[in-house]
């Protein structure tokens, strides 16, 4: 039984964006880390894909530094995908939406080559088998000198690293949600958004395996750009 179906459900989706995207450690800096990567790769920036783009917020930022690029923002969710026009909507010219699961090959049917395909906080769903094999299709994907980058939820290499990563998630979301004004307590926190029901959705591979499986589909450069605990980037070059 697939347990990402989660994420069609608009009151969790909404729960989400709501409660958590905002408070991820560090999200800015990976973004930052990623478009450093893509800037230093490509020698042009034109067409570029978001899988599983979510609310659009990675769509955003590329588009903020390359204005004039067209970005292919895909996404299973149709909540999400609605979330991402309304966020959009002023830079919609640039922007092409496409529901599809990335659970299935045909994904990538019909699409051209883009000089960078960029992924936040998505392929952990899939199963490790499926990971790789989406690996295999995004480097069918990319150009020659374009480039692949996973923002990404990765596995702990123990249960005492994974408590470190829950602390300081709890840490940040509790941060945030006073930003926000929010009057929730550091155990309601923990509670309601580290501890939340669509982590059953989570497949999480340790970073150093996924890098192995990039290099042995060819890409080069391959490395782990950043990383906290569960949170990484990294990924590769098609030369």
């Amino acid at each position: 039984m697939r347990t990402d179906k989660v994420w069609q459900d608009p009151t969790l989706v909404n729960q989400f964006l709501t409660g958590v995207r905002g408070g991820i450690p560090f999200a800015s800096e990976q973004i930052h880390v990623a478009l450093r990567v893509v800037e230093a790769a490509c020698s042009q920036v034109k067409r570029v894909a978001d899988l599983g783009c979510g609310d659009g917020v990675l769509t955003q930022a590329i588009l903020m530094r390359y204005p004039q690029a067209i970005v292919t923002a895909i996404d299973f969710s149709e909540p999400m995908l609605e979330q991402a026009r309304q966020r959009l909507r002023s830079q919609s010219v640039h922007v092409e939406f496409r529901q599809a699961d990335l659970h299935d090959s045909q994904w990538c049917e019909g699409l051209e080559p883009f000089d960078a395909v960029i992924s936040g906080y998505c392929i952990h769903h899939l199963p490790d088998t499926r990971k790789r094999q989406l690996y295999s299709e995004i480097y069918q994907l990319i150009k020659p000198k374009g480039c692949f980058l996973n923002i990404e939820h990765v596995a702990s290499s123990s249960p005492w690293v994974e408590s470190l990563f829950n602390e300081l998630l709890v840490d940040s979301l509790y941060q945030w949600h006073q930003d926000q004004g929010k009057t929730a307590s550091k155990v309601e926190v923990a509670e309601r958004f580290v501890y939340r029901d669509d982590k059953i959705a989570n497949i999480l591979a340790p970073v150093e395996v996924q890098c192995q499986w990039l290099r042995e589909i060819g890409f080069q450069e391959v490395d782990c750009y950043f990383k906290v605990f569960e949170l990484a980037v990294f990924g590769g070059v098609r030369y």
